[in-house]
């Protein structure tokens, strides 16, 4: 009889993750969706991310961390391309996001003329403050500012001759105040509430360079706000004895401005996070994961590397120092205890059009789900 209530015990567990992976997957493949528009400043992408996380925290009964809204809201500065996007190279026409970029701050104009070579890369209409660049690889960002200036980069393979020739007609808009959110939820503890662990995760992206094109954010960071969910829901359902707490921010990828707002006003007290744990491109795992701030915690990194190499949960965890490369590092300055962690392998898709859910693979999802829960139990003994 105890053989047969185990075999059901594991298949209900299985069940019950894979159900967590197929969640995962709607997650991811909502936010990548054409109605997002790439989480970003055009279509009201991001706005639209925001209100789909949090009404999922509320569907899972979890509660606003104000206890009022789960929305903490702030603006900053944008530099946006909600428009035209039309480059026409020596007579051929190029596609925005596929063939080339504007750097993030580049002004719009519209402009015929020459190009000047001054290298084998770098070409210039010094009338019109216009720079392009030949590239290997294209990779876009987000800028908080407008320049005097217009920077294309064009991948090299797009074009078979040299630069001479340029037509374009690029339109950006600055918006000093861009409307944000930073979605913050919490499940109350019920033994010790004032103690806190926090999982979060940022949910915008880089949103679109024209007209036609976005930029899914499969990996970035649509994996990361799947992987936080399916946490909110677990512990929704297997409240803990403490505190567990869940942030997703905006305006990561235009210098962490959604976590700097956040540790400047506070909706819990600093001083009692137990522990933060920061997730972001966490949708493959072939490689294992790394641990950035493992230097700095070596006793939870070290409980961190028992429970795996006791349960196998992943191929390796390396171990990383301190790095200002994701939303915990404000919180590091502010002296909360916290890791950032990433996974490594598969896509090498960033920042491109290319990086889309139907190539990400979730290799070590489910693992890193079960690693998180144990972690955070041995944190609460």
């Amino acid at each position: 009889m105890k053989k047969y209530l185990f075999i059901l015990l594991f298949l209900v567990t299985k069940s019950t993750f894979g159900q967590d992976l197929k969640l995962a997957r709607k997650v991811i493949d909502t936010l990548t969706s054409p109605e997002m528009w790439g989480r970003g400043y055009t279509r009201d992408g991001m706005g639209k991310a925001a209100n789909y996380i949090s009404a999922t925290f509320a569907s899972y009964g979890l509660i606003p961390m104000d206890g009022k809204d789960f929305k903490q809201a702030f603006t900053y500065p944008a530099n946006t391309f909600p428009g035209e996007m039309k480059l026409v190279l020596n007579g051929k026409p190029l596609v925005p996001g596929k063939d080339f970029l504007l750097s993030p701050e580049s002004m719009g104009q519209q402009m015929e003329g020459g190009l000047t070579q001054k290298d084998s890369v770098t070409f210039i209409n010094p009338e019109h403050r216009l720079l392009l660049l030949l590239k290997d690889k294209l990779t876009w960002s987000a800028a908080p500012t407008v320049a005097d200036y217009t920077v294309i980069e064009v991948d090299h393979k797009a074009i078979s001759d040299t630069p001479e020739n340029i037509e374009i007609n690029l339109e950006n808009k600055f918006i000093p105040a861009f409307p944000a959110a930073n979605i913050c939820a919490m499940v109350k503890g019920t033994r010790n509430p004032d103690s806190i662990l926090l999982i979060t995760a940022h949910y915008d992206h880089l949103g679109s360079l024209g007209k036609d094109s976005y930029f899914p954010g499969a990996n970035d960071n649509a994996s990361g706000i799947a992987l936080l969910l399916n946490l909110a829901k677990y512990y929704a359902m297997h409240p803990q004895p403490y505190t567990m707490a869940f942030i997703c921010f905006a305006g990561e990828e235009i210098g962490l401005l959604g976590s700097k707002y956040f540790t400047e006003h506070p909706l819990i007290e600093l001083n009692k996070i137990r522990f933060l744990i920061n997730v972001d491109m966490v949708g493959t795992g072939e490689n294992g994961i790394t641990v950035v701030n493992a230097t700095l915690h070596p006793k939870e990194f070290a409980i961190f590397q028992q429970i795996n190499q006791e349960k196998q949960y992943l191929p390796k965890i390396n171990s990383r120092g301190k790095a200002a490369n994701s939303d915990h590092f404000f919180f590091t300055e502010k002296g909360v205890p916290a890791f950032f962690i990433y996974t490594q392998g598969g896509t090498a898709a960033y920042h491109d059009l290319n990086d889309q859910p139907k190539t990400l693979p979730l290799t070590s999802f489910e693992n890193l789900f079960r690693l998180f829960v144990d972690f955070n139990t041995d944190l609460m003994k």
